[in-house]
């Protein structure tokens, strides 16, 4: 008959623990896919251009701003939403080797608004760039402080 009851005791602690971490367990928050759209670039401000360099340190890079605008379909901001995208030079060949994010935007507001990202850009690519495939995701509320 003890047997029967320390069964029936961690049966029930099974249940309990089980319904807690189902009725307790926040959801996850996921991420909010933005439409990027009319993507250009322009030269960076001479203040901003000033000594750029990529990130070996060394090497002479022109600096750029991507611009464009940011369709958030939502009734909610999103936040620390990723930007993603290709860029290549005007020989067709890729300047952002092995990396397609390519920085940040801190909050989408719904409907449309204008985002822009500074890039650097090895000096010796030809150009004109050519900006392909962006597309940012990001989520609901903010996870990075």
């Amino acid at each position: 008959m003890q047997h029967y009851s320390k069964l029936i005791q961690i049966i029930f602690t099974f249940c309990l623990i089980t319904f807690l971490s189902w009725v307790i367990t926040p959801t996850a928050e996921a991420l909010t896919q933005i439409r990027l759209f009319d993507i250009s670039y322009k030269d960076c401000p001479p203040e901003l251009a000033q000594g750029a360099v990529i990130s070996s340190g060394s090497a002479a890079a022109n600096c750029f701003i991507v611009t464009g605008k940011a369709e958030n379909g939502t009734y909610k901001t999103v936040y620390d939403a990723d930007i993603y995208g290709r860029i290549y030079d005007a020989n067709n060949d890729s300047v952002m080797q092995n990396r397609t994010r390519l920085g940040s935007i801190e909050e989408v507001p719904p409907g449309t608004s204008d985002f822009e990202l500074r890039i650097s850009v090895p000096a010796n690519q030809p150009l004109p760039l050519q900006l392909k495939q962006f597309k940012a995701s990001g989520f609901s509320s903010q996870v990075r402080r």
